[in-house]
């Protein structure tokens, strides 16, 4: 499958590719960066690279996914921005995942806003959910800046999360 690229101002949002994986384990490596995604427990480098193959996997299974997010002067891959609903998730989630050189940039709300215009103007989505551990305030944050607003908690490997949530017709609305 093709995974189609987006581009903003600043970013490229694209295909993982063997060469991030220096990048993209370190990322993982970092206990601040990972705190509040999956179970909060760092990666290995070995499954950094698990993890750069699950998110291609899901292209493949479901037409879309997480692109890796490059910044776009430098060529240097930042993290993971894109759509997510593995079986058995709670719903189509668009999420967000920097190296911690890139916090507080305005690039994670950059990155996310291209994904959730693809997400529903190509992907044809009625919605869409952002899952955040509660005391993660900077991804709250980006989530009110996408429009999202707190419907409700819920579980995610065995820790709280909330659920932030925008409509097709309230995203272009405030577009």
């Amino acid at each position: 499958m093709l995974i189609p690229q987006l581009e903003t101002e600043r970013l490229i949002l694209r295909a993982f590719d063997e060469k991030d994986l220096d990048a993209y384990a370190q990322m993982c490596a970092d206990h601040e960066v990972m705190r509040y995604i999956g179970n909060g427990q760092t990666l290995s480098r070995f499954e950094a690279w698990r993890n750069m193959a699950m998110m291609l996997g899901h292209w493949q299974l479901r037409g879309y996914g997480m692109w890796a997010v490059e910044e776009r002067h430098t060529g240097v891959m930042m993290g993971r921005i894109g759509c997510w609903q593995p079986e058995g998730w709670l719903g189509f989630e668009i999420g967000w995942t920097l190296r911690r050189a890139y916090w507080g940039c305005g690039y994670a709300t950059e990155g996310a806003k291209a994904a959730m215009a693809h997400a529903f103007d190509e992907l044809q989505q009625s919605h869409v959910i952002s899952l955040i551990r509660p005391e993660n305030s900077s991804s709250r944050r980006v989530a009110e800046k996408l429009g999202e607003k707190l419907v409700g908690t819920t579980e995610i490997f065995g820790l709280e999360a909330v659920i932030y949530k925008i409509s097709r017709e309230d995203w272009q609305t405030s577009a």
